[in-house]
């Protein structure tokens, strides 16, 4: 008997927004060179051409933190997540422009690509970076830190590996402090001390102009 199971609850609404001419060219010209199989294991060394730390960064976007940290170290190896083709084709347009070899992109669900693709301790780092805070209580159940999905990155990084998360809504803060917690696996880790540094994202500057507070929090995998 077929059996109906209920939908995921996502975390994320897809807003396509304009797809530009160039993002366009991006997508037919570019996306085979960077583009990720969402329906393949990831293997690194095939991917990159080379072994070196990976690290991970979840909803990019438009990419300009992807971009930034991928310049200044260009010994390390990055793969981001995005629903949104526009944000995806101008990461391409951006990878270009820099020259960059060390970027591969999905254009997928992120839940979908750690279940599917992402070998187990195979990141050096996971960067979450201004999620959706859902702020309305009724759509806490969206937020992506929740404790399968937090299970789901400590199986993902290696030991010592990072989660760095940052937000700028105190109550999303202390949901994701308070899920972390109760995760074994994940001790606090000084944020300081992360190399390469967080930049600032669009998503932070309109925070900040909105008077929100920026909390960065980082977590080592014990």
């Amino acid at each position: 008997m077929k059996r109906n199971f209920p939908p995921r609850i996502r975390s994320f609404v897809r807003r396509e927004g304009r797809f530009t001419p160039a993002q366009q060219r991006a997508m037919e010209t570019l996306w085979p060179i960077y583009g990720l199989n969402p329906g393949e294991i990831l293997q690194p060394e095939k991917a990159f051409g080379r072994r070196k730390p990976l690290i991970l960064e979840i909803g990019f976007g438009n990419g300009e933190s992807l971009v930034e940290m991928a310049s200044a170290r260009t010994d390390l190896n990055f793969i981001g997540i995005e629903v949104h083709r526009p944000g995806v084709g101008r990461l391409l347009l951006e990878i270009e422009a820099h020259a960059l070899n060390n970027i591969r992109v999905y254009c997928a669900d992120a839940t979908d690509i750690l279940e599917r693709c992402i070998p187990d301790t195979s990141l050096h780092r996971v960067n979450l970076f201004f999620p959706d805070p859902w702020h309305k209580k009724r759509h806490h159940k969206r937020r992506l830190i929740q404790p399968a999905f937090v299970k789901m990155l400590a199986d993902k990084l290696e030991s010592d590996g990072i989660l760095h998360i940052a937000t700028d809504w105190p109550d999303y803060a202390r949901h994701i402090q308070e899920t972390i917690a109760n995760q074994p696996g994940f001790s606090p880790f000084e944020v300081a001390k992360l190399d390469p540094t967080r930049p600032v994202t669009k998503y932070q500057r309109r925070g900040q102009r909105l008077g929100h507070p920026i909390t960065d929090l980082a977590y080592l995998r014990c």
